[in-house]
């Protein structure tokens, strides 16, 4: 019966840990999620009529398109990169999906140090419940801001993509002119960026929960704390 009851209590306390560190992980995964997203070339995808330049792809930061050169009478083609730098005439909402991006990505390091320093507490002999609380708080509340901020980012950028006019121009020295502008293209950002908004909402939810359980232990422990006291008394 003390067998069972060791092994009872070392599966709970594998389950608490394992259902701790899901939150981290989770965290964890989307980071690289967001950087993935941040770096990739096909924000946006715009067809031309050009005999030269067919298709472009734009990234946050620097746009994407393959040119036919002609080298000694034979026609190659090359992929091509440039910087979106002050020559272009970026629009306003282009700027915030930039400065959203970046901030989310910030904020992730912070989650994980605070949840680390969480888990860590949580090993001790004798945690301190109400700091793993607060590091908790604090990483709840910067995953449902970065959540957030995915999230309006990649919609932002498909709707105003797709469904209405932008104002992100070309500089005079682009070899294609955006008049010649035939069809725009749905990319794999918008649907990966919305799940990695659902990933870090699962891990506020992992944190929330983890969150509840500690205030229930902490309102234990005092009314234990209470009723030795009053016994002492």
């Amino acid at each position: 019966m003390d067998l069972f009851t060791l092994d009872t209590q070392r599966f709970s306390r594998e389950k608490e840990c394992i259902f701790k560190l899901t939150g981290l992980f989770s965290s964890l995964s989307v980071l690289v999620f967001e950087i993935v997203i941040a770096s990739n070339q096909c924000w946006r995808l715009w067809e031309f009529e050009d005999n030269v330049v067919q298709f472009v792809s734009f990234g946050l930061w620097e746009v994407y398109y393959p040119q036919v050169f002609n080298i000694s009478g034979t026609l190659i083609k090359m992929l091509v990169h440039n910087p979106i730098d002050s020559t272009w005439t970026i629009s306003r909402e282009f700027q915030y999906v930039q400065n959203l991006i970046v901030w989310a990505i910030f904020m992730k390091p912070i989650v994980l140090i605070f949840s680390a320093i969480a888990f860590k507490i949580s090993c001790m002999k004798d945690p301190f419940l109400k700091m793993q609380i607060y590091c908790y708080m604090i990483s709840t509340l910067l995953l449902g801001v970065s959540s957030l901020f995915i999230f309006v980012a990649v919609s932002w950028n498909h709707i105003v993509d797709l469904y209405s006019q932008t104002t992100l121009d070309f500089p005079p020295n682009f070899p294609v002119k955006k008049e010649a502008l035939r069809s725009k293209y749905v990319t794999a950002v918008f649907p990966v960026g919305v799940l990695t908004a659902t990933m870090s909402l699962f891990g506020m939810i992992m944190f929330l929960s983890e969150i509840r359980y500690l205030k229930l232990q902490s309102q234990v422990k005092a009314k234990c704390v209470s009723k030795v006291a009053y016994q002492e008394a």
